[in-house]
């Protein structure tokens, strides 16, 4: 017996691939780097049990100029953003608030223009 159904040989093309990557990259590094990342500078920093000199100024700004402190410092500030933004602009849609293209480019443009930024801000360290 053959199947009743037809193939579309020819899909339409889809940007959401991109946006849903985007997402769950945000979504990853949210979940496991910036819990570790709010441990150690907020909580074992201030209470002492860190040693001040680990987090002294030459020490961070050696990091953050080194390639690895660079892509860390672009990562902790961009993919959540475009997690959240993802997240923002589907929820809307939930909440029946059809924002339609200008809600979608809105979102991502604010995404993209905080991973502009963030990418600015390292090379002017």
């Amino acid at each position: 017996m053959k199947p009743n159904y037809k193939v579309d040989r020819s899909p339409a093309r889809s940007d959401e691939p991109i946006w849903w990557s985007l997402f769950g990259a945000g979504g990853t590094w949210f979940a496991m780097i910036t819990p570790i990342t709010v441990l150690v500078l907020g909580i074992l920093a201030p209470l002492g049990i860190i040693d001040a000199d680990a987090l002294s100024y030459e020490r961070v700004a050696e990091f953050a100029t080194s390639w690895i402190g660079a892509l860390f410092i672009i990562g902790t500030l961009s993919l959540p953003m475009w997690h959240a933004m993802h997240r923002l602009h589907h929820g809307m849609h939930d909440l029946k608030i059809h924002a339609g293209v200008v809600g979608k480019v809105l979102c991502y443009a604010f995404a993209g223009l905080i991973s502009a930024l963030s990418v600015i801000f390292i090379f002017m360290i």
